[in-house]
């Protein structure tokens, strides 16, 4: 390590600001670029790391989400909060919980790994499992089932709903003012999808200034956002067994989707080499991220949002007799994505890529119509 990254701050250089409350330690994180082994050096992508916020990305919406109901009168002071969450928003509802004092309880599944279960409990939110998956849409819809129980015996309880609602975008109109001041210029971002928030959020946030960006959508191989019939998905946190009403499907040029060994690849080389990293999302985004930073022309400003840290993910993606287990270890990616002309042509099982991009319930050509 150079020896000026151990000196002490000089006596002049500014003081840090000092939070008085957690919430304002969420947002105006840094940017880390990466380029080897994804790309060639200075034809890398700048990677926004949401993990430095206290829970990760979803701190954003949590809050402002929370903050919204307030104030149009939907949620009344010290009303419940009830959500289904995979885990993340459950730690941005737990902080918005504690902030504006809320009772919040989180409606999850057994994919939840203990960690967090035992971290959200320690953060003051009940945890509600769910048993069984949904016939039809799978664990997702069960955990929103259940969240139908509790607001219908739980007087002036308020759900969120992150799938659906246009709070969970607009609360990432903030990180989008954050890469136009620390970037300048964004010609790409590549961005997870899973309720579609913060694609949708950050996209339209950038196109404000810049018009011209270009949007890649990641997705989980097994997730039905994007035409694809719902599976089984071990990655959590992107993908959906649903059609969530937040995903701006006219947004997106293109659509990747991942499969978990690739994700698992480029999770440990990130780490390896950028101790950096992350879990499902992180190594997704990065695997895309690093293609694009090969093939677009040298120049090209490459943003990837990171949406968390590694941390929740020491028993899977980096325990190595867990992704044993799973055959995850040893399979390097390719270095190109398979490639299909519809969202729909035929079921991806590793990293594919289509060019064409639509909303699998025509629901944008039903709006456009009435329109």
């Amino acid at each position: 390590m150079h020896l000026s990254l151990l000196e002490p701050l000089g006596r002049h250089a500014p003081l840090p600001v000092i939070a008085r409350r957690p919430a304002q330690l969420v947002g105006n994180t840094p940017i880390l670029w990466i380029d080897e082994p994804f790309a060639p050096p200075g034809r890398g992508f700048h990677a926004k790391l949401e993990g430095a916020n206290p829970g990760g990305i979803k701190d954003r919406p949590g809050l402002h989400m929370v903050a919204e109901a307030r104030q149009r009168g939907d949620l009344a002071p010290g009303a419940p909060v009830v959500e289904s969450s995979s885990g993340t928003l459950g730690l941005g509802l737990a902080l918005a919980g504690l902030t504006y004092g809320h009772p919040v309880t989180v409606v999850t599944d057994p994919g939840m790994e203990p960690s967090v279960v035992r971290l959200l409990t320690a953060l003051g939110a009940r945890v509600d499992q769910v048993a069984a998956p949904h016939p039809e849409g799978g664990w997702q819809e069960a955990r929103r089932a259940r969240v139908a129980e509790w607001l219908s015996r739980t007087p002036g309880a308020y759900c969120p709903d992150q799938y659906h609602n246009p709070d969970n975008a607009a609360a990432y109109r903030p990180l989008a003012a954050e890469l136009v001041a620390q970037l300048g210029r964004v010609d790409v971002l590549v961005a997870a999808v899973g309720t579609g928030g913060h694609s949708a959020g950050v996209a339209a946030g950038l196109r404000e200034s810049l018009p011209g960006l270009r949007l890649i959508g990641v997705d989980a191989v097994g997730s039905a956002i994007f035409g694809q019939p719902a599976g089984p998905r071990l990655m959590r946190g992107l993908g959906s067994s649903i059609h969530p009403g937040n995903v701006d499907y006219a947004a997106f040029a293109e659509v990747h989707w991942v499969a978990p060994a690739e994700a698992v690849w480029a999770c440990r080389r990130l780490a390896r080499h950028h101790y950096a990293s992350g879990g499902w999302s992180v190594g997704a985004v990065a695997l895309v991220a690093g293609w694009a930073a090969r093939t677009m022309p040298a120049g090209t400003r490459i943003v990837a949002v990171f949406p968390d840290g590694p941390h929740r993910y020491l028993e899977t993606v980096y325990n190595d007799a867990w992704c044993r287990e799973h055959g995850f270890l040893g399979r390097v990616p390719a270095e190109e994505p398979d490639e299909i002309a519809e969202p729909d042509a035929r079921v991806v099982t590793s990293w594919t890529r289509c060019g064409r991009v639509r909303d699998p319930l025509g629901r944008d050509l039903a709006e456009a119509g009435a329109r």
